[in-house]
């Protein structure tokens, strides 16, 4: 059985992934499915409602004779990645007691 990840974690890797690097929509995927499981069929519309959002913008590139549309995290987006990393922790801590773990 595979653990249910929430919106806001989905949104926190993402982020997190893009704070480092500009990544067009399909290797980012890959780069989140390399380390959780999630379908392509979620990642598209989480990545359209953090770009409406305004957490991250687009643009095109050219490759190999099509575009390639890349993300690029805004600052609103790195504010909002702080507030998740914080989160993050206070509830991993949280998890970790409960099941046990120090």
């Amino acid at each position: 059985m595979a653990i249910k990840i929430s919106t806001d974690l989905l949104d926190g890797c993402v982020l997190g992934i893009l704070s480092r690097n500009d990544l067009y929509g399909y290797e980012l995927t890959k780069l989140v499915q390399n380390s959780i499981s999630v379908s392509n069929s979620t990642m598209y519309p989480v990545m359209r409602r953090l770009k409406s959002e305004g957490l991250v913008i687009t643009y095109d590139q050219p490759y190999k004779g099509r575009n390639r549309r890349y993300y690029q995290i805004t600052d609103a987006g790195r504010k909002q990645l702080s507030v998740l990393r914080t989160d993050w922790i206070k509830f991993q801590i949280g998890i970790n007691n409960l099941m046990g773990r120090d």
